[in-house]
């Protein structure tokens, strides 16, 4: 009788079977398929609004010039044609000189047509926001237009910061030849290495 009743217990104490096994298996596949799926979206949706942004910011480059017949940066007539005094004028020599400058805080002297072609685009209302600060890029850096030679091609380029390496060849790979340092794109190093990239755009 008291063997009997053990072996009732072991029945009333069984563990999943293997079709609840499986079910749960199945549950948290699809659970960390929407996830990495979820991830893949926003990764796509971000590299996508990096070549967007450039898109956008080569319209004003383009509208600007248009409108003035000068780079934004490059052009001397601002401070005449607006009359504000604390405008800086450029030298109107074709490039928009000063260097790839990220960090444009408001104090930079005339010869920092980078930093003034963002207050340019600004007053001539194509752009928003205020000064000469630098709009940002999808991954926490930021956009310029500057005149720099750039893998042997001297021109103005629209440069985005601390791209992502596997980013920056794929919108090269997309847009252009996916080749850092050749074409219409080109990295400030070889994608393969992995790290964060200055990504530049002829316009």
């Amino acid at each position: 009788m008291k063997e009997m009743k053990g072996m009732k217990g072991m029945k009333d104490n069984k563990g999943f079977t293997l079709v609840e096994m499986a079910i749960v298996l199945v549950i948290i596949g699809i659970i960390l398929a929407g996830v990495l799926k979820g991830e893949e979206l926003i990764n796509n949706a971000k590299m996508k609004r990096t070549y967007s942004l450039y898109r956008e910011t080569m319209a004003a480059y383009y509208t600007y010039l248009d409108k003035y017949q000068r780079f934004p940066g490059d052009d001397n007539t601002v401070a005449t044609r607006t009359g504000w005094v604390a405008s800086v004028d450029g030298n109107n020599n074709g490039r928009i000189d000063g260097g790839v400058r990220f960090n444009c805080t408001g104090a930079e002297a005339a010869g920092e047509e980078s930093c003034n072609a963002l207050r340019h685009l600004r007053l001539a209302n194509i752009i928003v926001g205020s000064g000469r600060t630098n709009p940002g890029d999808p991954y926490g850096g930021s956009v310029v237009i500057a005149y720099r030679s750039i893998n042997g091609k001297a021109t103005n380029w629209i440069a985005m910061s601390n791209i992502p390496a596997d980013v920056a060849e794929s919108i090269d790979t997309q847009n252009d030849d996916g080749i850092y340092n050749s074409g219409s794109i080109r990295g400030s190093a070889d994608y393969t290495l992995g790290n964060p990239v200055i990504l530049y755009f002829s316009p």
